[in-house]
């Protein structure tokens, strides 16, 4: 079954725009959990607009119990305050992402022609710490080779342009697909394990969980959204529910 991580950085996001801590992030990911989710991800990001520090030291305290049963991942541009905090928390998974200054949200992997030396550093200082790096790349060629030879465990696909696409018709969704097939089968092939996240949700969902090889989904805009509706904890059980049948 391919795995859920629900990203949890929209409860802060709601919160930080009143001040306070309601609604709690703690409490969030105590009912995703409860709800049987196998995975938590944060982003902090440098203006910290949603998930904090505090967060994410705190999430890392709540998870301590849980691990081997429930994964931690955190996610974020390889600066050096964030990279600290990781070494600080040791997650699960770290999953390296470009960051564009003034983007509201991820607007592409990595390209592969980025500098190589820090990178290549940040990697091996996460690796030697004992946790899984994953980079964030488009589903093409070059990207993936590129991952591979920095010597990350996993890459997580860009799934928006499956999701843009998906959203124009079903047949031009099915074409998105069958790049994101491709692009998994090369990643297998090159001994990377493979994650994917951007939009996807309970619709475009049921034909993204075909993807072959494919260990863990990281969705929080669409789940967290459809919970203003259902609620939280269903939320978290519908997405579950559509998975099992992957």
């Amino acid at each position: 079954m391919v795995r859920l991580s629900v990203n949890v950085n929209k409860v802060a996001t709601v919160r930080n725009s009143r001040g306070g801590s309601i609604p709690s992030v703690l409490d969030a990911v105590k009912v995703c959990i409860d709800a049987g989710a196998p995975g938590i991800t944060v982003h902090p990001r440098a203006d910290a607009r949603h998930i904090t520090t505090a967060d994410v030291v705190e999430i890392a305290a709540l998870l301590a119990p849980l691990r081997g049963r429930v994964e931690y991942n955190i996610e974020g541009d390889p600066r050096p305050d964030l990279l600290e905090l990781v070494q600080r928390v040791r997650p699960d998974q770290c999953t390296l992402v470009p960051v564009r200054p003034g983007e509201i949200t991820s607007q592409a992997g990595w390209s592969p022609d980025t500098p190589r030396a820090a990178l290549a550093r940040a990697l091996t200082d996460l690796r030697d710490a004992g946790i899984r790096i994953s980079l964030f790349v488009d589903p093409a060629d070059a990207p993936i080779r590129w991952a591979a030879d920095l010597g990350a465990d996993r890459v997580e696909l860009y799934s928006e342009p499956y999701a843009r696409a998906f959203e124009r018709s079903r047949d031009e969704g099915e074409r998105s697909f069958a790049v994101y097939v491709r692009a998994a089968e090369l990643a297998h092939s090159l001994g990377l394990g493979l994650n994917a996240g951007h939009d996807l949700n309970l619709d475009n969902l049921m034909t993204f969980r075909r993807l072959p090889h494919l260990d863990e989904v990281s969705i929080g805009h669409a789940l967290i959204s459809h919970a203003l509706f259902v609620g939280l904890a269903r939320s978290v059980r519908e997405y579950l529910d559509v998975l099992a049948a992957s």
